[in-house]
């Protein structure tokens, strides 16, 4: 299973509660339902909410754990304060107008002394994208924004949450999206290479030895750049 956020590090534990804002078709889902959690997933998309919600109650089922689907908004997330022992929010910033009102949302659900992981593509990944197409950049639900790492990091802790780590990931899909951009994002999927590409990436899953050369290679030309980050408890934050 591809997954940006390393859960590990996240210390995603039995029986927390996790909840996953962005979540698309549920890959963090699955990973943290693997590792013991009660799980929501949280998407404006439809389509793909229903194309795993009925595999995730399943194995939900199979586990003795809670995991659901919710179609909603990052701005109004549907729950309590504090209602979450940990947050991941992956590749979702880059596509809102105001990220920090999105930040303090998260923050809302997350309890104190809770963890989060943020991700975000690279900045270099995005101007490489940019500088060979634009269509990556203006296609119908596309990035609204570059960001710097010190940009996400200060917006998340005027929400009250502290950055705490970095992480790296899928370098390999780096020169995927280079390839997709030449190619055109439209017609990107008729595209040979563009094709046999992705049957490479398929194949990198399936390897270990191709996993830790994307490690490696993770310091040199990621593609995402991950935030893990703590809701410090008010007192904490205070300076008390």
């Amino acid at each position: 299973m591809l997954l940006t956020v390393d859960l590990e590090r996240l210390r995603i534990r039995s029986g927390e509660k996790v909840l996953d804002a962005g979540c698309g078709e549920g890959r963090h889902c699955f990973g943290a339902l693997e590792r013991g959690a009660h799980v929501v997933g949280l998407d404006l998309d439809r389509a793909a909410l229903q194309a795993s919600a009925s595999n995730l109650r399943q194995r939900a089922a199979e586990c003795g754990r809670l995991g659901a689907l919710v179609h909603g908004n990052a701005f109004r997330l549907p729950f309590a304060d504090g209602a979450f022992d940990k947050v991941i929010c992956s590749e979702v910033m880059e596509h809102v107008h105001d990220y920090r009102e999105a930040a303090r949302e998260l923050a809302r659900v997350t309890r104190p002394g809770g963890c989060l992981a943020v991700t975000i593509p690279t900045a270099t990944s995005e101007n490489l994208y940019l500088h060979v197409g634009d269509d990556y950049f203006e296609s119908p639900g596309g990035h609204i924004r570059i960001f710097r790492p010190r940009q996400l990091a200060l917006g998340l802790a005027e929400a009250g949450l502290a950055t705490v780590g970095v992480g790296f990931a899928h370098a390999f899909h780096t020169p995927y999206w280079v390839l997709r951009s030449i190619a055109g994002l439209p017609r990107a999927d008729e595209n040979a290479l563009v094709q046999l590409y992705r049957r490479f990436l398929l194949l990198a899953t399936q390897s270990r030895f191709l996993t830790r050369l994307e490690g490696v290679l993770n310091y040199c030309f990621p593609k995402s750049l991950i935030l893990y980050a703590e809701k410090r408890h008010p007192a904490l934050r205070q300076g008390h």
